[in-house]
């Protein structure tokens, strides 16, 4: 038989309890940056730039060895190297500067713009974290001015670790672009000392099928510390390489010949 609250007319039916929601896990702050977070980064930009630096022109001088210049070998191929560098540092450079600085939310006031910033930088939380935190804040005039104040006496106290933080933008644009150039200029050193072009597209791609192989495997296996995917990283980069040259040279070959046609 169902049991029923007892109830008097003096005395109202106490309110059904409702269950509280349970509390949410507070987000942990993430860490500043440490010497391992940077040296992860400029390992990453090395990889990145390397690689591309290391299959991009060497795609291109095979394809150029077709027309059997080393002039325009390895003219296009330095005019490729430095735009490539050029273009690659920036990009490191952009995406370091947007990732640090990102934009604040469009529907912010001037006052959550300043909160947001403060902690963002700060503390380098994530948008998804920061939002809704402003939101609680501005709704309360003085509990927000109380929490920017603390902001800004923490951020003034912790000054000495924003040199690292804005020099790190420019660290990423340097490395990315000199890995580039160092990664493209190995497959293109044999046309400058080789007197025929076939010998120096013979010996630039046997420089490069070892550096790839060297390459990819010390890239996977830094990555997970096992030499089957070191051997698997090798394997991965070598075919790659090797497609993107002989593709090249392929084109740029079929195009020659069908120009010399009457």
């Amino acid at each position: 038989m169902p049991s029923t609250a007892e109830t008097t007319p003096l005395l109202p039916s106490s309110p059904e309890r409702q269950k509280p929601w349970p509390p949410k896990p507070a987000a942990a702050l993430p860490p500043k940056p440490s010497p391992t977070m940077d040296l992860h980064d400029t390992l990453h930009h090395v990889i990145i730039g390397f690689s591309d630096g290391l299959t991009v022109p060497f795609a291109l001088t095979a394809g150029l060895s077709s027309l059997g210049s080393s002039r325009l070998v390895v003219l296009g191929g330095l005019a490729e190297l430095f735009s490539g560098m050029i273009s690659m540092g920036l990009g490191a450079y952009l995406a370091a500067v947007t990732e640090r600085n990102p934009p604040p939310p469009a529907a912010a006031t001037a006052q959550d713009d300043d909160l947001y910033s403060l902690l963002r930088e700060g503390y380098d939380l994530s948008p998804a974290v920061v939002r809704p935190l402003v939101e609680e804040l501005s709704r309360d005039a003085s509990l927000s001015q109380r929490f920017r104040e603390h902001l800004v006496r923490d951020k003034s106290s912790s000054r000495h670790h924003s040199s690292s933080s804005d020099s790190r933008p420019c660290l990423a644009g340097l490395t990315m672009g000199t890995s580039y150039f160092v990664g493209g200029l190995i497959p293109m050193l044999p046309y400058f000392f080789a007197a025929r072009v076939r010998d120096a597209l013979l010996v630039s791609v046997g420089v490069t099928v070892v550096t790839l192989l060297a390459f990819g495997y010390v890239k996977d296996y830094l990555a997970v510390r096992s030499h089957r995917a070191g051997c698997w990283g090798a394997l991965q980069t070598l075919v790659v390489g090797v497609l993107a040259a002989g593709i090249s040279y392929g084109i740029v070959r079929a195009l020659d010949a069908s120009r010399g046609e009457p």
